[in-house]
């Protein structure tokens, strides 16, 4: 699979239908050596406050993605895991 396969499509946690964020408006971290994608990572939409103060960002590791659709991506992350974290920068 291509990037350009993966644009436009809504990312979606299936752990809690919580809907993360779209591919496109988003980063991902790839691996130099054999081109696969290591992780997702969405920026967080907040407020006028958060826009300032933090910037944040969501880190979906590749091995949570668990179905590529047409149309969305299922990913299944628990807030509680160690997949789950927020970076800042």
């Amino acid at each position: 699979m291509r990037m350009c396969d993966l644009v436009g499509k809504e990312i979606v946690n299936m752990f809690n239908g919580a809907r993360l964020g779209v591919v496109g408006e988003s980063d991902m971290a790839i691996d130099l050596e054999s081109g696969q994608i290591r992780s997702i990572i969405l920026p967080r939409k907040g407020g006028f406050i958060n826009l300032w103060l933090e910037r944040q960002q969501l880190v979906i590791p590749w091995e949570s993605v668990r179905k590529i659709g047409s149309e969305v991506i299922i990913v299944e992350l628990d807030q509680t895991s160690p997949y789950y974290r927020r970076q800042l920068f």
